[in-house]
């Protein structure tokens, strides 16, 4: 086990080891532990990569999983937690925090909502159903009611729909709506 408190001591210590795993912690004393692991990846590619850290944050987590972390774990969980976490990498668990499961989750949920269909048609599968329903002339209360979301979601994709698709108001969006084949009806110029 070889243990370094910083940036320059990991460094100074790489070309003579050869680690099968790596806890790398993001905030060192003289720099970002995301160097580190992007080094790492690059040098020792067979290192199973974990970073440990007390950042819970999007951008920390993605940028850590981009640059090649195997792992992600919260400094704030119980020892025994973390034990564990890393105990169950030989059983083919990646070791993450709950809380990280739950954001990575959320993220992967959010970008099926907001996934372009089409280069022509720039709407999530959810504000086309929103679209389809405003073009029906549902309000707010309707659209959530029926698509099982509070009205201030259905709000919110309305919003975003009229600024995809540019428009001001139900009457412009119902006739894009039938542009794009989402509703029946002729389109008129």
């Amino acid at each position: 086990i070889y243990q370094a408190g910083t940036l320059e001591q990991a460094h100074r210590l790489l070309p003579d080891i050869f680690p099968t795993l790596a806890l790398i912690d993001l905030s060192l004393p003289d720099g970002s532990g995301m160097s580190l692991l992007s080094h790492l990846r690059k040098e020792r590619p067979e290192a199973y990569l974990v970073v440990a850290t007390i950042f819970d944050d999007d951008r920390h987590l993605f940028e850590a999983l981009k640059a090649g972390a195997n792992g992600y774990l919260l400094k704030d969980q119980p020892t025994n937690s973390m034990i564990d976490s890393l105990a169950g990498i030989m059983e083919g668990k990646p070791p993450l925090s709950p809380t990280i499961a739950r954001r990575i989750l959320r993220h992967f949920q959010r970008d099926a909502e907001q996934t372009p269909a089409t280069s022509d048609n720039p709407l999530s599968e959810r504000e086309q159903e929103v679209l389809q329903l405003l073009a029906k002339g549902m309000g707010r209360t309707d659209i959530a009611r029926l698509l099982d979301m509070s009205a201030n979601t259905a709000a919110s994709h309305t919003k975003s729909i009229y600024r995809k698709l540019n428009v001001s108001g139900r009457a412009e969006a119902t006739l894009r709506a039938v542009q794009l084949g989402l509703v029946p009806g002729s389109p008129s110029s």
